[in-house]
C-alpha cells in the first residue's frame, strides 16, 4: 500500500496519516472501502500496532475514516462542507508552505500555476 521512512524525522504515525490522506485525496482509496486492520497494517509496515492505532484514530477524528464495530475501519465520504475554523487552518497551512517555497527560491507565479493545475486535476475527476 505504502512505505514508511524510518529515517524520516517525522513520527511514524504522522507518516501513516499523510500516506492515507494522499491515497484518499488522490482517489486511490474510495468511499466505503475497507482499510487493512490495525494488526495487518502494522505487520505490513513493520511498526508497532499502537502506532497504527494512533494514526487510525486521528484519521477518524479528521473524518477520513469511520469504524463499524466488529467489521473494521472504512474510508469516509468526503465532507459536504467544512467549518470556518477547518478552512482557516488549511489556509494557515497553505500560507506556511507558500512562504517556505518562496524562501527556498520559488517564485509566486510558479506557485500559483501549481495551484491552478491542481484545480484542473480536480475537474478532470468529476
Amino acid at each position: 500500500m505504502f512505505k514508511i521512512d524510518l529515517k524520516n524525522r517525522k513520527p511514524i504515525y504522522e507518516q501513516v496519516i499523510e500516506n492515507f490522506k494522499k491515497l484518499i485525496i488522490g482517489g486511490e482509496l474510495v468511499e466505503n472501502s475497507r482499510v487493512p486492520s490495525i494488526r495487518d497494517m502494522a505487520r505490513e509496515l513493520g511498526v508497532n500496532p499502537n502506532t497504527v492505532q494512533k494514526a487510525y484514530r486521528e484519521l477518524e477524528t479528521q473524518k477520513y475514516f469511520y469504524t463499524v464495530m466488529g467489521q473494521g475501519s472504512f474510508i469516509a465520504a468526503p465532507p459536504e462542507s467544512a467549518t470556518r475554523a477547518e478552512v482557516n487552518a488549511l489556509y494557515d497551512a497553505l500560507t506556511g508552505i507558500a512562504r517556505e517555497l518562496i524562501f527556498r527560491g520559488e517564485n509566486l507565479e510558479k506557485i500559483l500555476a501549481f495551484i491552478k493545475n491542481l484545480e484542473g486535476k480536480e475537474n478532470d475527476k468529476n
